[in-house]
């Protein structure tokens, strides 16, 4: 009983198969797209800003050195402008700020990863179900012809358009794994650079003392400036309160 209702269902066709592998398709075509933007528009040379790195870390100057990560698009840059803030606080600061900020950004970094890689894995077999589908149609066919070698031509064309559904499957599953491990070595790459890029910045800070010390002024120095914006901030609200109660007391 419970085959012959499976048959049935079966013999509902399986053109609804290659229709799934073509939305799967432009899905994972569009997933590719757009992390291949993402990844375009936050890329840098950190080669070529190694020697003006380096220039502005002999002479302890943290402003320039601050302006060139800020004029880096990479996202290798924006990790090393996270750790740089937190440079008064010593090597092990700025790891940890390493580490929270690769943290944030590794959701950003993965968008779409996970799907690119279960269609590689599972897009074969949608098309292999395609296939038994077609195949258990072809069959069903011959059996209602009673074996009439008249009908096996048609019995054959039936299974070749089948095996079509396994071939669409293998064709949407080759680019999305091709795109998975590019975009798993990128990955990679990026927390390497950062890594490495952050190291030199801490070498640089364990070796020579007026990093440190001009680190820590500058964050004494944000923080007065911080807290003097606050007050100003403040002494408009209270100021602007006492027109508002003024007027009131007019009306």
């Amino acid at each position: 009983m419970l085959i012959e209702r499976l048959t049935k269902l079966a013999l509902l066709g399986s053109s609804w198969v290659l229709y799934l592998l073509l939305v799967l398709s432009v899905i994972s075509i569009a997933t590719m797209v757009e992390r291949w933007i993402y990844f375009a528009r936050r890329s840098g040379d950190l080669e070529e800003q190694r020697p003006r790195l380096v220039a502005r870390l002999d002479a302890a100057d943290l402003d320039g050195l601050e302006k060139l990560l800020a004029a880096d698009r990479s996202l290798q840059g924006r990790i090393a402008r996270e750790a740089l803030r937190w440079l008064h606080g010593g090597p092990e600061a700025m790891a940890d700020a390493v580490d929270a900020e690769l943290s944030r950004i590794r959701a950003e970094l993965e968008r779409g990863v996970n799907l690119l890689g279960t269609l590689g894995n599972n897009a074969p077999f949608i098309g292999l179900f395609g296939t038994v589908l077609g195949v258990i149609i072809a069959f069903h066919s011959l059996g209602e012809s009673g074996g009439n070698a008249g009908a096996m031509g048609g019995v054959m064309g039936g299974i070749a358009e089948a095996l079509v559904a396994t071939g669409v499957g293998l064709f949407v599953a080759l680019p999305a794994v091709v795109a998975y491990n590019l975009i798993q070595r990128r990955i990679g790459q990026i927390e390497a650079d950062a890594a490495a890029l952050v190291k030199l910045i801490s070498a640089y800070a364990k070796s020579d003392p007026r990093i440190l010390e001009r680190a820590r002024a500058r964050s004494v120095k944000g923080a007065r400036q911080q807290q003097r914006a606050r007050i100003d901030d403040g002494s408009a609200r209270d100021e602007g309160s006492a027109v508002a109660v003024a007027s009131e007391a007019k009306g």
